[in-house]
């Protein structure tokens, strides 16, 4: 699948301090630890409808890992999937009268276009689960051979995960028994589904039904279920230990918890990424943003009432990204006010010097991505250039280039 095109990150002087980030398994922040290549799998949309600022969040949030790697040195190898066959498309698609591709291939387009916008840095592979099937496939054959999967008999074979399948299953979110049936069933899951040998054992292949698209399996023609989806895209593109399985808060319990234990029991390891990260939801009147709910607020409608995305994306950096926190008009407001304070500072002639705002830019930044920090370091930075000036040069363009290549915002 296409990705999007990538904005060109400034080089600026100077190497960033190694990131440290919180790690949802483990409860606490710690260093990430990556070698020459950092490695991240991000999960991405089902396309049934257009981004929304819970979207654009969680993508900015792991768009500045992929930043804080790059500014230390690191190549980065990053691979994001598109959950592109999926009963809320099909849904969809059937409300509204078209093609699930063709809904599916519209919103993707529109979700890459709402990326550009906001800088974000595409993916090294942009995959599709259609994209997938062989990869699907092959590791459902290895679980139902080693036993961690079954077939449910009757009129639909479907294939399950059995949920105890590794030892070590719910270390991810911590969950005791009572919150994961809850959560399962609120976000996908299916316990009441007779013939299961437990309610938590999740779905790895749904076998074909009248009007649904399928593909040939060993085990019978059907479709991937969700986990094991990006657990298969993961291990192929990537392979094992990868150094951060990121995705929204919501995906802690159960997507992330299956897609790890999938790749664990067939692999044979005890922990399918060295780091657990989850951005936290934006809420709107009150609520969640959720396309359920209906109380969205999209990035391509802002886009066409004119707002600019560096303001868009300054407004979601103004709170920490591991925060649940709303979004309202006077966040863009004060966004919109800033980035014009910064873009006045820095095309002054000259200002004051710069290196200690870039060393504490940096230093906030690999300290689990602290954006509030980091953007008021740069208002005192611009607050001393417009109302003392300053004699350094190079002072306004530096500041311009770190802000660019660590937060995205082109001035």
């Amino acid at each position: 699948m296409q990705s999007w095109s990538s904005a060109p990150v400034p080089a600026i002087p100077g190497r960033g301090p190694d990131l440290r980030l919180y790690d949802t398994s483990d409860r606490q922040v710690r260093p990430v630890a990556p070698g020459a290549t950092a490695s991240m799998y991000v999960c991405g949309i089902t396309p049934y409808d257009a981004t929304h600022l819970g979207h654009a969040a969680t993508y900015l949030a792991f768009d500045l890992v992929h930043r804080q790697w790059l500014d230390s040195g690191h190549q980065v190898r990053y691979v994001q999937n598109v959950t592109d066959v999926d009963d809320p498309l099909f849904e969809r698609a059937a409300r509204d009268g078209v093609d699930w591709r063709e809904l599916g291939d519209r919103e993707v387009a529109l979700f890459r276009e709402d990326m550009a916008a906001l800088r974000v840095l595409p993916p090294t592979e942009y995959v599709g689960a259609t994209e997938a099937i062989a990869e699907v496939v092959e590791l459902v054959e290895k679980m139902l051979a080693s036993g961690a999967a079954y077939v449910i008999d009757g009129e639909f074979p479907d294939v399950y995960y059995r949920a105890d399948a590794t030892p070590q299953f719910g270390y991810e979110s911590g969950y005791d028994r009572d919150t994961m049936l809850r959560l399962f069933a609120e976000r996908g899951g299916d316990p009441d589904r007779p013939g299961k040998a437990d309610e938590l054992d999740a779905l790895l292949w749904r076998a074909a039904r009248p009007g649904e698209p399928s593909w040939p399996s060993p085990f019978g023609d059907g479709r991937p279920g969700w986990h094991v989806e990006c657990a298969a895209i993961a291990l192929s593109r990537i392979g094992s230990g990868l150094d951060i399985q990121g995705g929204g808060s919501d995906l802690i319990f159960p997507h992330h918890e299956f897609t790890a234990a999938h790749a664990e029991c067939v692999r044979g390891i005890r922990r399918f990424a060295r780091h657990y990260v989850h951005a936290g939801m934006i809420g709107w009147d009150g609520h969640k943003m959720s396309k359920s709910r209906g109380n969205l607020v999209l990035v391509s409608r802002l886009r066409a009432e004119g707002v600019e995305p560096a303001v868009i994306r300054l407004g979601l950096l103004a709170g920490h990204y591991r925060a649940d926190r709303s979004w309202s008009q006077q966040l863009l407001d004060e966004s919109a006010a800033r980035l014009q304070r910064w873009r006045t500072a820095t095309t002054l002639p000259a200002g004051p010097d710069a290196t200690d705002v870039l060393a504490r830019v940096r230093q906030y930044l690999a300290d689990d991505l602290d954006t509030p920090k980091a953007l008021a370091a740069l208002d005192g930075w611009t607050t001393d250039a417009l109302e003392y000036g300053g004699h350094d040069t190079d002072a306004p363009g530096l500041v311009a280039a770190a802000i660019d290549a660590l937060l995205g915002v082109e001035l």
